[in-house]
């Protein structure tokens, strides 16, 4: 390995070591921004889904820890990695990535500037990170109950959102590309509270095909037909969106009660139901 890379490998962990002080776990990527150890269970096409059980390295974002000796062994076993990986979604930020991408002749920071006109938010001073290609990714921190899918343009045209099972490329990193860099004046922050209105609109909106049913009898029993539709996965950030609507729409005390049944129905305690609920209370402002 040449001279060069080899000081980026140095760079990379000293970077990841870093991030792992500030409680952000890491993971250690390729210059082609992928994870830099290969799966164990590669060239056994039948072995059953593995996220790191077997106790051996090469599980992507399974992979992520805060120890350092760990990361250490981790950049040792991949001796061609020059930057590494923050996963979204873990305590204590619950890290949420908004990555603003300008390709294909996108603007998403005017997308962005749209929405939060659109919904009543502002995005608050947090972590900027500087992309090779001109983008920027903003670090946003999350509830610790709610769960944010990674998607694709879905909020609008080159906005990208990293949240669970998802990592963003930590500052320092070197790719075939450039390399990542803190933006000037954002290093020193740590990832600010997403804005609620913003949150609502990462969450999965309800699915067409569950219509509230004649006899719901209103918009709260609808909320919680929305809530018993939940399955395993989607329990909180369902209970979650509906708690959202229902403080917003000033039923939210009056249904609490019933919200918490219906989750328990799904699988959900009392007490996480509660302590969800109490959450979007929270958010909302309520």
């Amino acid at each position: 390995m040449a001279t060069t890379d080899r000081q980026a490998t140095t760079l990379a962990l000293a970077h990841a070591l870093s991030a792992a002080e500030r409680g952000l776990a890491v993971i250690p990527l390729s210059r082609t921004k992928l994870p830099a150890l290969r799966s164990p269970h590669r060239d056994d096409p039948s072995h059953p889904p593995c996220h790191g059980e077997c106790g051996r390295f090469g599980h992507g974002v399974y992979d992520a820890t805060t120890d350092p000796a760990r990361i250490r062994a981790l950049f040792a076993a991949a001796p061609r990695a020059t930057g590494y990986g923050i996963v979204c979604g873990l305590p204590p930020y619950h890290l949420i990535g908004v990555d603003l991408d300008t390709k294909n002749g996108t603007d998403p920071r005017a997308a962005l500037r749209a929405l939060a006109l659109r919904h009543g938010f502002t995005v608050p001073p947090t972590v900027v990170v500087l992309t090779p290609s001109g983008g920027r990714h903003l670090w946003l921190s999350g509830p610790p109950d709610v769960v944010v899918p990674n998607s694709a343009g879905r909020l609008a045209p080159g906005i990208d959102i990293r949240g669970a099972g998802g990592y963003l490329v930590g500052p320092g990193s070197r790719t075939a590309h450039g390399t990542y860099r803190a933006a000037p004046g954002a290093a020193h922050l740590a990832p600010a509270p997403c804005p609620p209105a913003l949150l609502r609109l990462l969450l999965p909106p309800p699915p067409a095909h569950h219509p509230t049913p004649p006899s719901a009898g209103g918009h709260g029993q609808g909320l919680v037909q929305f809530v018993l539709a939940a399955h395993e996965g989607q329990r909180n950030t369902r209970l979650f969106w509906a708690a959202c609507r229902a403080y917003e729409d000033g039923i939210g005390p009056e249904l609490v009660e019933p919200l918490v049944d219906a989750a328990r129905a799904t699988g959900l305690s009392a007490r996480e139901a509660r302590a969800t609920i109490a959450s979007a209370a929270r958010m909302t402002g309520r």
